[in-house]
């Protein structure tokens, strides 16, 4: 849908990512049984799945994630606005980039939660009240591990039957990731009683904490 607005960003963000509707609460998975090796410090994914605000949602509650940002990936650096994107012609989707510890939550399970509870995989160009490219569901991964681990939990669960529908999920390439602006970021916890959030969103959340309370912390990430 197109969202172009001449209103103040804080205005905008008010009513982005269009009319709330009801969503269920996500399903179990099985864990992947091809996952990325162990490695100290830091890594990073980034992942799309509708509006970037419940998925950045969603991982800010994973246990070992460190922080979580919204962005744009998909397009190119000139068209990496709000507005542009909103016109879902520019080739981006809306994402959320996730640096976690390997240590903590391997890349598999963060996959895994966000197959089950950030977004549903079977839709095509639309999650929830959302739809255009820009809502798309896609996997960027950055290294050859993270694309076939990727392809491996697609296979895995459309030979396990895991969805009534195939699964439309893109394992793309990152290219970049372009941070969205500020008003953006860490939209949930600062607007959690904004009617989006509470229908679409929170129950995202809650479903993460009942179907895997040993990687939810009731922590946000960001170092809040």
């Amino acid at each position: 849908m197109n969202r172009r607005s001449l209103l103040a960003p804080l205005l905008i963000a008010l009513t982005a990512c269009s009319a709330a509707s009801a969503r269920d609460e996500g399903v179990r998975l099985p864990a992947p049984t091809v996952d990325a090796a162990a490695a100290p410090g830091e890594a990073t994914a980034v992942f799309a799945g509708g509006c970037f605000w419940g998925v950045e949602g969603v991982f800010q509650h994973v246990r070992g994630v460190k922080s979580v940002r919204n962005g744009y990936s998909g397009g190119d650096a000139a068209h990496a606005n709000y507005d542009d994107v909103s016109d879902g012609d520019t080739g981006h989707a809306e994402s959320v980039r996730v640096v976690y510890d390997p240590a903590q939550v391997t890349y598999g399970q963060l996959l895994q939660v966000f197959f089950s509870v950030a977004q549903d995989p079977t839709l095509l160009n639309r999650q929830g009240p959302d739809s255009g490219t820009q809502y798309r569901s896609a996997v960027f991964y950055a290294t050859p591990e993270q694309k076939k681990v990727a392809e491996a939990y697609v296979a895995q669960l459309t030979a396990a039957h895991a969805f009534s529908a195939p699964i439309v999920t893109q394992v793309t390439p990152l290219k970049a990731f372009y941070p969205a602006e500020d008003y953006h970021q860490d939209y949930m916890r600062l607007n959690p009683d904004a009617a989006y959030i509470a229908i679409n969103d929170r129950p995202k959340v809650l479903g993460l904490e009942r179907i895997y309370p040993e990687r939810y912390t009731a922590a946000w990430a960001n170092g809040r």
